[in-house]
């Protein structure tokens, strides 16, 4: 008999699961769908009622490009808009900014402004779409350029409905743009939560992702353990800074990637919601059920995708989807078959959009809630991930904190050592990839990616020179000083923030003034 194969998170995968390998307290384990510990889903009904929404992550050149390609996305029937921005906006750069040269509007769309907020979502309904955000350190700053946009167009906060990604933790250990320190950017995270909940009530103020863990090598295990430690570290920093549990936890969302084992990702995503309901009832004392309800996004894996025949990319983002819909996902993002070669192009786009629609409505998926629940596999595979994950958030515990166990490399150090197995297995052609170490062909096809017209850059520091000249200067120097005080005391820094966006103060004027008063973040050799 051959050896039986290792999952993702390394333990094996039986030829032959029996009734003998559920655990013994299954009934409690998973409870009715919509109840503790909502291993079935979050919700009573799941797709039966409705559908997850279709996102589609799209962000490109200037702010006018992505307007016209959020349109196109609107009229192939997507349900939520996800906004992808350019790495000076990450990092609070203006496009002018000597830093920024050479990248502006190569990974996503260029926003200095508010007239390139205004420009981004024109003609677009704000109070019906529902819009997630992918910023981090400057998350706060693009929500409030995205409220104000929505003001001028006669639609309250309390009308807006979407996500902003801000979790600056997997920055410092996975992706890398961070701005500030942990401790500032931390309590500007909570200052987004309390902001939100009086100002934006219906809006997701964080959504801790494992996506990009993920993406740079982690395992299924480490991917759910070390986001639910960001998650445990975040709402501790929340009710440190006097927030209670109840008044912010329903709103807080989680972004998970979709891999390829299928069989194993559900289990993950099953695994993850149930540690997730325990901790929050039992270390945090949460009495709301919303507060104990994992909701999460899931994103098609981007590193299992190949350049070499990538029309293969196709089959590979069905079936990622197809396992984030079996565990239970609220949203979901289909990469594009083009994306490990340029931008995806606009049919690329239509086509990942027309993959969800196969899986909701071609298929009897949206017929019956959680179809795997009493699988011998798959209920076998899910407390397995649940025991490794308990060990291995107990050992980032160890270091006290997820922050302190950041500061010494922990995650970073056990991710780079997963995605160094994984690179071997490639090599070795242990592991199988389907046309690039096995079943390749000797000529590709060509291919005509989409490409970022470089004069954006010189178009975008012609608009800010503009924009400069005609606004208000000693308005804006009034409004970041007070920006600037409040960041040195205790005040909510988002009230003073939004004053100096609508004065037309740039992303990168008031992410300076910050870095004036919290510094910036310079990660140690000790990694």
């Amino acid at each position: 008999m051959s050896e039986p194969r290792s999952s993702e998170s390394g333990f094996p995968i039986k030829g032959v699961y029996t009734p003998d390998d559920l655990p013994g307290d299954l009934d409690s384990r998973l409870g009715a769908p919509g109840e503790f510990p909502y291993t079935r889903g979050v919700y009573p009904t799941m797709y039966t009622s409705r559908p997850w929404t279709m996102r589609q992550y799209a962000g490109f050149g200037t702010a006018t490009e992505s307007n016209a390609r959020y349109h196109q996305l609107l009229r192939a029937g997507t349900m939520g808009l996800s906004v992808a921005f350019d790495l000076p906006t990450q990092m609070g750069y203006d496009s002018d900014d000597p830093i920024a040269h050479g990248e502006v509007g190569k990974v996503g769309v260029a926003i200095d402004s508010i007239e390139d907020m205004r420009l981004l979502f024109d003609g677009i309904p704000l109070d019906k779409v529902s819009t997630s955000m992918t910023i981090n350190a400057p998350g706060s700053v693009l929500l409030l350029l995205y409220q104000l946009v929505a003001e001028e167009n006669g639609v309250p906060g309390s009308a807006l409905n979407g996500t902003i990604q801000n979790d600056i933790l997997k920055e410092y250990i996975a992706r890398g743009t961070y701005i500030f320190p942990p401790k500032p950017s931390l309590r500007l995270v909570a200052d987004t939560f309390g902001y939100c909940r009086s100002e934006v009530p219906k809006w997701n103020t964080i959504s801790i992702s494992g996506y990009h863990m993920a993406e740079a090598g982690a395992s299924p295990v480490q991917e759910i353990a070390f986001t639910l430690a960001n998650g445990v570290e975040y709402v501790r920093a929340a009710i440190a800074a006097g927030l209670a549990v109840d008044d912010f936890a329903p709103r807080l969302s989680f972004f998970f990637v979709a891999r390829t084992t299928l069989l194993e990702e559900v289990a993950k995503f099953r695994a993850a919601r149930r540690i997730w309901a325990r901790v929050m009832r039992d270390e945090f004392g949460a009495k709301n059920p919303k507060s104990m309800m994992l909701r999460f996004h899931t994103q098609t894996a981007g590193v299992q995708l190949t350049a070499q025949q990538p029309e293969v990319n196709l089959v590979r983002v069905a079936v990622q989807g197809l396992g984030a819909v079996l565990g239970g996902t609220q949203s979901l993002h289909t990469n594009s078959f083009d994306e490990a070669i340029a931008l995806p192009t606009e049919k690329a786009a239509r086509l990942a959009l027309r993959t969800q629609q196969v899986l909701a409505y071609e298929t009897d998926l949206t017929a019956t809630v959680d179809p795997f629940a009493g699988s011998y596999v798959v209920e076998a595979m899910t407390a397995e991930i649940e025991t490794a994950a308990d060990a291995l958030m107990a050992r980032v515990f160890e270091h006290g904190s997820a922050v302190d166990a950041i500061e010494v490399g922990f995650q970073k150090r056990e991710i780079e050592q997963s995605a160094y197995r994984i690179a071997q297995e490639i090599d070795s052609g242990e592991r199988v990839v389907v046309g690039l170490n096995r079943f390749t062909i000797d000529a590709e096809e060509p291919y005509e990616p989409l490409r970022v017209d470089p004069a954006i850059e010189a178009a975008q520091a012609e608009r800010l020179a503009k924009l400069r000249a005609q606004r208000d200067s000693a308005a804006v120097e009034r409004a970041l000083v007070e920006l600037r005080e409040a960041a040195a005391g205790t005040a909510n820094v988002l009230y003073p923030m939004k004053a100096a966006l609508r004065e037309r103060a740039t992303v990168g004027e008031v992410c300076g003034a910050l870095r004036e008063v919290w510094g910036r973040y310079q990660p140690t050799d000790r990694f």
